[in-house]
């Protein structure tokens, strides 16, 4: 049996995490439970919880947010809650989040091409 606070044998890769959340829901009969519609309310209430954090702060004291441990430890919990709805909700259609998260920098490198230099009337200076 592994041991779950050893962080350094637990596979990090998605499709292993995905296996692990798959598994997890499994052995708790939760499947029935996890329909799309279930799953995105799910997420969007995650997602809620973590910008709730972020509600009344200021853009420097947002930007700060990691410093202070307790903050942190919930802000990362948050992350982590999202992050495995969104996987679970991938899986259950299956979408391939990566692959969609290329498509998409693709579709946008295109869509938002980078500007061209402005040229200036002076020579650039030697």
């Amino acid at each position: 049996m592994t041991d779950p606070h050893d962080t350094a044998s637990r596979p990090t890769d998605l499709p292993a995490l995905q296996r692990r959340l798959v598994e997890f829901a499994a052995a708790r009969n939760w499947q029935p439970y996890h329909t799309p519609k279930n799953l995105v309310a799910a997420l969007g209430v995650e997602a809620a919880e973590l910008q709730e954090i972020f509600q009344w702060l200021t853009p420097e004291e947002s930007a700060r947010v990691m410093d202070d441990p307790d903050t942190a430890h919930r802000v990362t919990d948050e992350v982590a809650d999202v992050l495995a709805y969104l996987l679970q909700f991938c899986e259950v259609l299956g979408v391939d989040p990566l692959a969609a998260l290329a498509d998409k920098i693709d579709r946008n490198e295109h869509r938002f091409p980078v500007p061209a230099p402005e040229r200036s009337a002076a020579p650039p200076h030697a």
